[in-house]
């Protein structure tokens, strides 16, 4: 060999052994260390006999049992980086990281979650995110808390979120209409909505649209679940679930208090009070809202909404012990809303000119409801097994008076159509008329929802192979009860007179019902970096529908009945593989289901479908990223005529054939404070949503946004594009945060080709700018615009006409803290 190029040759060989000693001498002279600590429950009452484990990339692991004060210590622990991992019986793991360098970190706090929280809830918190082999979202109360500064919009609220197809409607999100990966956004009827883990909506079996929604600005998170480990709650199935989860009991007294106000004269309040002893707790809550509406009604008056919602807990509870834990919350809550709402919309060349008109039409639509609901929970624990039961129960009242048609033409008709409609459209506008010109119908609708769930988790092991199992079974009732009437009045002098009363019931005199019994099989299978999730669904569904004589208001003769029954096995298989410490690869495949309800007639099936999912998670420091491709085959995709979709509101269900669905959902957050040299966090989030849906067979139907539908025509409602983005600037003393998104242009009605402008919006952004500044401790102002632009946007054209998004909103308040 060359004498240089056998000495370039040594030196080669000298780097890698340099840089291993470099790595390792410093080492040498660090002595390890001790890591003490204690692990206690929420309300920090220790718990004894937790088993804490310490692993590392290094050593095997080792395990300590802590004693009844809680606490544990592991002696000569080396440097580098550790995780600590806590288990207790009747509550849920944590996990701690830690890095240790030069010196003995100080004591720890492992604070464990009541098991409870894991059965009942849909993910169980942030933490348990990367735990399930499928997609799901977290939005936890950090987050919360400072969306909730600019807006209190459910819609809003979630655009973090990929994957979900959003249709606004009065601009303050009150009656959501959200749908999961193209499955249809009509008053959420195609999603299942939960509060707590308990079914929500008004009767999500007998007739899934959801006119009531949980208020979103009282909670404590939001948590949405994807892909096929949904099986576990269903009936529906084929998008998602969304979990609404309420403010817990705290662990200590506290006092929580923030009043705003702003634009469109709001006023809003939000107040909690709890406090928690070992073996007790309370919480106490009201979040109130009002306003006059953006928009400006012919003639003057309110297009505002005044709400009041409040929520009482009380948890009872035994102190933890490695033989065992039990808890029981009673929880009471009642919604009421008054709103001067509308179906009517405008037509595309009275929105050019004054888009937040309404017509002199609308000026005695009004929506008022009420909802109360009641909740018993218990969960028994045990070392290996726990069950955690639920018993329910929902009310929900509503009557929206809205105005149904002018001079015998209807609503969607008269504004899709102006040229034809002249005469109705004036006298829509406020000329005078004659009489009984207007129809005002009162869609008076009472509803129930009850029923007893029960989930049994087990934890068994077979060899090297830990599973995570639950057996669930609900038994469920539920009922709408339609008693409806049509009014008539006469426009004189731009004001609406009554000049013919109808008799209630004389419309609509129905009663709908179904008892649904349900249970799930599913297993989460660990085996080294494997994860397997089969899962298994069972629904048994009654239906039945009594419709009674419009003559018949005490209901005396037999009415007409109808009944069904549909049967239904849900599979479901997910399966995830941590490829790297950093990285994990998931993937899933489940049967999509939504039952029919009680408007099926003969020859109507149920909505079907089989759904996949291929994706992947990143994890390293502050940041993180996921992606996930979906791809969803319908057998059958089931429309219900309704008046929020343009129809005449009979409830008739209309089979839409096949449909595939694909997409890919990509989110990321990032904290590049550090990299930056910044003091402040500077957290970053992303988030992009792509969907295709189209129909794959030609029908003929009277559901609203379909019609007549041709193969290859696009689903309406399923913008192609979807982006949010927002920075945060987050100091000692104040917060700045902006927040972005877009939304693509998308169909209001099937079809394929080019957009046509009567039957498609346009597509739209906005802009969101808050701060908060501490002005002492437990006390801070804030100030919030929504749409700081003023952008005016075209967010829907249904239930009738042209809608507007919500314009510049300039919010302001103070927020108090007390406690814990």
């Amino acid at each position: 060999m060359h004498p240089l190029r056998s000495h370039l040759h040594r030196r080669s060989l000298l780097v890698p052994v340099i840089l291993v000693l470099s790595a390792i001498v410093p080492l040498l002279g660090q002595s390890p260390v001790a890591i003490t600590g204690r692990v206690t429950a929420a309300a920090g009452v220790p718990i004894a006999g937790a088993v804490v484990t310490l692993g590392s990339p290094g050593p095997p692991s080792r395990t300590v049992t802590t004693g009844a004060d809680g606490a544990f210590v592991f002696e000569s622990v080396p440097h580098g980086a550790l995780r600590l991992t806590a288990t207790a019986t009747g509550f849920s793991p944590v996990v701690h990281h830690l890095t240790i360098d030069t010196a003995a970190p100080p004591v720890l706090t492992l604070t464990l979650l009541p098991l409870i929280n894991e059965r009942i809830q849909v993910v169980g918190g942030p933490a348990l995110v990367d735990r399930i082999p499928g997609s799901a979202h977290v939005i936890d109360g950090t987050e919360m808390a400072r969306l909730t500064m600019a807006t209190d919009d459910i819609h809003q609220m979630l655009r973090q979120v990929p994957g979900l197809n959003i249709q606004e409607e009065d601009g303050y999100g009150l009656r959501p209409n959200i749908g999961i990966r193209g499955s249809g956004s009509d008053r959420s009827s195609k999603i299942t909505l939960m509060e707590d883990g308990v079914l929500i909506a008004p009767a999500p079996y007998a007739a899934p649209a959801a006119y009531y929604a949980p208020t979103a600005a009282r909670m404590e998170s939001l948590e949405i679940r994807k892909g096929s480990s949904q099986v576990k709650y269903g009936p529906v199935t084929t998008g998602g679930v969304l979990n609404y989860v309420s403010t817990s009991v705290p662990s200590d007294f506290t006092l929580r208090t923030t009043i705003a106000g702003g634009g469109d004269h709001a006023r809003r309040i939000m107040a909690s009070l709890g406090d928690a002893r070992p073996n007790a707790g309370w919480l106490v809550e009201t979040f109130q809202f009002r306003n006059d509406g953006f928009k400006v009604l012919d003639g003057g008056g309110s297009t505002g909404v005044d709400l009041e919602d409040y929520l009482a807990k009380v948890r009872l509870n035994t102190t933890p012990t490695p033989r065992g834990y039990q808890e029981l919350e009673l929880k009471l809550g009642r919604t009421d809303q008054l709103g001067d709402e509308t179906y009517l919309g405008l037509t595309d060349a009275d929105f050019e000119r004054t888009p937040y008109r309404r017509y002199a039409g609308s000026q005695v639509d009004t929506f008022t409801s009420t909802h109360t609901q009641y909740q018993a929970r218990h969960l028994l624990a045990r070392r290996t097994w726990d069950v955690t039961t639920v018993v329910y129960r929902n009310n929900f009242a509503r009557a929206w008076y809205k105005l149904e048609s002018v001079m015998g033409a209807g609503l969607a008709a008269l504004l899709s159509s102006p040229h034809e409609h002249a005469e109705r459209l004036a006298v829509l506008g406020g000329d005078d008329s004659a009489a009984h010109a207007l129809v005002v119908r009162n869609n008076n609708r009472t509803y129930f929802g009850s029923g007893v769930q029960s989930v049994l988790g087990l934890r068994p092991m077979t060899g090297t192979l830990r599973h995570q199992l639950e057996i669930g079974v609900r038994y469920h009732r539920d009922e709408e009860d339609r008693f409806q009437q049509d009014d008539a009045y006469q426009m004189v002098g731009g004001r609406m007179v009554l000049t013919r009363p109808g008799a209630p019931g004389s419309q609509t005199n129905q009663v709908v019902g179904a008892r649904a019994l349900a249970g799930f099989v599913a297993d989460t299978m660990t085996w080294g970096r494997w994860r397997v999730s089969p899962g298994l669904r069972y629904e048994h569904i009654d239906l039945n529908r009594l419709t009674y004589s419009r003559t018949d208001p005490a209901r005396i003769d037999a009415p007409a009945a109808l009944a069904a029954t549909v049967t239904a096995v849900i599979p479901g298989l997910g399966l995830a593989y941590d490829w790297r410490p950093a990285v994990s690869l998931f993937g899933g495949v489940h049967r999509g289901f939504a039952p029919p309800g009680p408007g099926a007639t003969e020859g109507t099936g149920v909505e079907s479908s089989v759904n996949y999912e291929l994706g992947a998670r990143v994890r390293r420091g502050t940041a993180g990223a996921e992606v996930v491709g979906f791809f969803n085959d319908y057998d059958n995709l089931l429309g219900r005529d309704s008046l929020a979709t343009g129809g005449s509101g009979t409830g008739e269900l209309f089979n839409g054939g096949r449909v595939r669905v694909h997409g890919v959902e990509a989110s990321g957050h990032w904290n590049p404070a550090a990299r930056l040299g910044l003091s402040s966090s500077l957290p970053v989030r992303l988030s992009y949503s792509f969907a295709r849906a189209e129909f794959r067979s030609s029908f003929q139907s009277q559901f609203g946004p379909w019609g007549t539908v041709a193969s290859g025509d696009e689903l309406p409602y399923v913008p192609r594009h979807q982006v949010y983005a927002s920075v945060e600037s987050d100091h000692r003393t104040w917060r700045a945060r902006l927040e972005a998104y877009a939304v693509g242009r998308m169909r209001t009605a099937a079809g394929q080709g080019a957009l046509v402008e009567a039957e498609s919006t346009p597509a739209y952004w906005g802009l969101t700018v808050s701060g908060e500044y501490v002005v002492r401790t437990g006390a801070s102002l804030f100030v919030s615009v929504q749409n700081l632009t003023n952008n005016v946007a075209v967010v829907s054209r249904h239930p009738a006409g042209v809608r507007p998004g919500l314009p510049r909103l300039v919010q302001a308040g103070l927020r108090l803290s007390l406690g814990r």
